[in-house]
């Protein structure tokens, strides 16, 4: 872990990864969505952060609460991983060779049950600085 050109901290590999491996697995404390959305109310108008993870509609990882490095797995617009969910954990896993002291990268692909209006992708910026950039970390509905 070290400070990412794309934001605050950022994963790095320390050697040369080739495409296909499982790299990490995203861990944190097990929450139902109620209990997530009690602990981190979303605000109108203001910038959304968590490292919250839903593996399907009953459960969501929260690794602010007994999560590992995994959770510092900054988003990018041009991936270098994708999170693979399997029997209810998820997993970092690389989709394309990786050279060490690249920065590891998944397409957040976040899904707001509201519009995804200008405003509420201001909220959810990407910073990846790609070229395929889409200038926020929501994906398609």
């Amino acid at each position: 872990m070290r400070t990412s050109p794309i934001q605050g901290l950022g994963g790095f590999a320390v050697h040369d990864i080739p495409s296909g491996v499982r790299i990490v697995k995203y861990a944190g404390e097990r929450l139902t969505p109620a209990e997530s959305e009690a602990r981190y109310p979303d605000v109108p108008g203001e910038r959304h952060h968590t490292f919250l993870f839903a593996i399907d509609d009953d459960v969501v990882i929260d690794a602010a609460v007994g999560g590992n490095n995994a959770r510092f797995i900054n988003h990018s617009c041009d991936p270098n991983c994708d999170a693979v969910i399997e029997d209810g954990h998820i997993w970092i896993e690389s989709i394309r060779d990786i050279r060490a002291g690249e920065e590891l990268a998944y397409d957040y692909a976040y899904i707001l049950e509201e519009r995804h209006t200008p405003a509420a992708k201001r909220r959810y910026p990407c910073q990846c600085g790609a070229a395929t950039c889409r200038g926020t970390i929501l994906g398609k509905k």
